[in-house]
């Protein structure tokens, strides 16, 4: 994709109705639009063109949008293990939607919804994917803990023996706000803030997936944290020292 081609969002539903609708009102505010009817079209989609945002209805025919996610953040997944993705449902139910963030989704909308939300949203996620490209890019720093070392320029993170560790956009924006300020207490509220996600409501539990999830990829024993501290009633707190190289130090 051009520097200066829209942004591509990829509508997996199987009703046409709806993806025309939304194709309409997304390309209607300066976004490009593909769509897929269910999860091999979606995989078809995927492998030729660059997209930036996946919104995936849970109910498929075939394989289920949890299934569907999954596949998506399986580890080195070539069409998009990265990639932000929105699941669209008509059940708004909290235990699905922690199941859908568990699974690596970066958000959650249930139906009806308001496509002005849903526009709302995608920009955001674009937002904290520009700005991982943008600013932290150009301060050419790597952010160093614990034998581990995670690049803003190229969203990269790698562990003390070298491997590349796979993140969700959320997760990435979620550790590097810790790595920017090390050693410091962050409410849930300040790290949606710094982690440039959308504005949450207080109860949500998006931040307490995110951060379950990332304990499990970059913690010796999840069960017992090292890195990222729970202090009960304030929020969390990253223990390590956080060599900040290229930017002076960690802010």
């Amino acid at each position: 994709m051009s520097a200066n081609a829209p942004p591509t969002v990829l509508i997996v539903d199987d009703d046409a109705t709806l993806r025309g609708m939304l194709a309409q009102f997304l390309g209607d505010h300066g976004l490009r639009v593909v769509e897929a009817s269910d999860g091999a079209r979606m995989f078809e989609r995927l492998a030729t063109t660059a997209v930036s945002v996946v919104l995936l209805d849970v109910m498929l025919p075939g394989d289920d949008g949890f299934a569907l996610c999954r596949r998506l953040r399986a580890a080195g997944h070539p069409a998009a293990s990265n990639i932000p993705i929105i699941l669209l449902t008509s059940v708004n139910s909290d235990t699905d939607r922690v199941v859908g963030l568990e699974l690596g989704a970066d958000d959650y909308i249930a139906k009806p919804f308001n496509p002005r939300e849903l526009l709302a949203r995608i920009r955001a996620l674009l937002r904290r994917s520009d700005s991982g490209r943008g600013e932290d890019a150009r301060s050419g720093a790597e952010f160093r803990f614990m034998g581990w070392v995670l690049n803003p320029r190229h969203r990269s993170l790698r562990s003390p023996n070298g491997a590349l560790t796979d993140l969700t956009s959320g997760e990435f924006d979620l550790l590097l706000a810790f790595l920017e300020h090390p050693q410091r207490i962050l409410s849930r509220d300040q790290l949606i803030d710094l982690a440039r996600g959308r504005a949450l409501t207080p109860y949500d539990r998006s931040i307490d997936v995110q951060i379950s999830r990332l304990r499990r990829k970059i913690e010796p024993d999840p069960q017992r944290p090292r890195l990222i501290k729970t202090v009960r009633n304030e929020g969390y707190f990253f223990a390590a020292d956080v060599d900040a190289a290229g930017a002076g130090a960690a802010r």
